[in-house]
């Protein structure tokens, strides 16, 4: 098998990976939680120790690359995650589960921006979107696991027993691979040789970098506030019914996950920078559909918009973000871009909740809105900032 076709694929299973334990908890929350005897709002202590894990690794994540190799990283940091994992099916201390909890935010930190990290110089922009659509077959996948573990007979811990052996084994395959990570890659213009890394204080001394990790934070917070909010608005406040709610949040992630694959399809043939400034404003109007409900199909249409104009978002800003800021800027600067993001779907979930408990519910729809007009704007000014600096190449159209 060709070097380049068989680390795609491993970087296809190191997200599926990744996805997997996000799928999981959800569904597991309710038998955890009779488990452990905690009561049901302790999930956001444990999903905030994940957090700070996955903060941390991916915050520090350009540092870890200048004295780690790629392939040595993702075995180690998949090995920390099957542990974690492990750890959460056999312990019976909710203290100990917590800090699983941030280990396996460690590590999924470290696999998430490293792989972007990488992928960013040495995967096709068609190769990244295929590589964020597995993130989302994980999501998918870990919800159906859980379910088939509980309506089987069998606890909640099983589940976590299948995850983590399945991170063993990929564990063992990073171990065994490791070298072909490192090997130099030969593109157009010859070997592509990794470039001389900057400090990570000198990169955050770009303004263009702070300006990405913004574009990040609302870009995912945006994501997550229509993933966790919407269902609330079309059920509580307009009436739909459970069945119909839920089935439009799956159809927005659908969307979000086919249209990654589609994208990928195209991506390596279309102008990069104007094909996201489309999709961009097309995921304005969405919300504004969504939010003004002209109709009934036409705001069910809008949610959906809104999912596929978001889908090659994430996986392009990475691609183009070493032109954005330099190659030797961006490990670091990738780094700090997936913790933004991390803080910045927390944060901000949990701000237009606030907002929507305070001011009432038809709120969610005007922040939805006001959300994918910002990311407009800072995409924007992201695009004309680069444009009139000098240290990285240009952009293509």
């Amino acid at each position: 098998m060709p070097r380049t076709t068989l680390l795609a694929l491993l970087a296809f299973l190191a997200f599926v990976s990744l996805g997997l334990p996000d799928g999981l908890l959800g569904v597991s929350w309710p038998s955890i939680r009779s488990s452990f005897g905690v009561p049901l709002d302790a999930l956001g202590l444990l999903v905030a120790f994940q957090t700070a894990g996955y903060l941390t690794s991916s915050s520090l994540s350009g540092r870890i690359l200048r004295v780690l190799p790629i392939g040595s990283l993702l075995a180690l940091s998949t090995l920390a995650a099957a542990l974690a994992l492990l750890g959460f099916a056999i312990t019976a201390s909710w203290h100990l589960l917590l800090a699983f909890g941030f280990v396996a935010g460690l590590a999924g930190g470290a696999i998430d921006a490293g792989l972007n990290a990488y992928g960013a110089r040495h995967f096709s922009a068609r190769i990244l979107n295929w590589l964020h659509a597995f993130f989302g077959l994980g999501t998918t996948l870990g919800p159906l696991l859980v379910t088939a573990v509980l309506t089987s007979g069998h606890v909640w811990r099983w589940s976590y027993v299948i995850v983590g052996s399945a991170q063993v084994l990929l564990a063992l395959t990073f171990f065994l691979t490791r070298r072909r990570w490192a090997t130099v890659v030969t593109g157009d213009d010859g070997p592509a040789r990794p470039p001389l890394a900057a400090r990570n204080r000198d990169t955050l001394r770009q303004p263009i970098v702070w300006l990405g990790m913004l574009t990040f934070f609302v870009y995912t917070g945006a994501e997550f506030v229509v993933a966790q909010w919407s269902f609330t608005l079309l059920t509580l406040h307009r009436g739909e019914t459970v069945a119909t709610g839920g089935l439009m949040v799956s159809l927005y992630w659908g969307s979000l996950m086919v249209g990654r694959v589609l994208f990928g399809i195209v991506a390596d043939r279309v102008p990069l920078v104007r094909t996201l400034s489309v999709c961009l404003v097309g995921s304005v109007v969405g919300a504004l559909l969504f939010w003004l409900e002209p109709t009934r199909s036409l705001s069910f249409a809008g949610l959906m918009l809104i999912g596929a104009a978001f889908a090659p978002i994430f996986a392009s800003l990475i691609i183009l973000t070493p032109r954005l800021v330099g190659q030797a800027h961006a490990d670091n600067a990738i780094g700090f871009q997936i913790a933004a993001a991390g803080l910045g779907g927390a944060a901000l979930t949990a701000s237009v909740g606030f907002v929507a408990t305070a001011l009432g519910l038809q709120t969610i729809g005007v922040s939805i809105v006001v959300l994918t007009l910002a990311l407009l704007m800072l995409y924007q000014a992201l695009v004309r900032r680069k444009r009139g600096t000098a240290f990285a190449p240009a952009l293509p159209k």
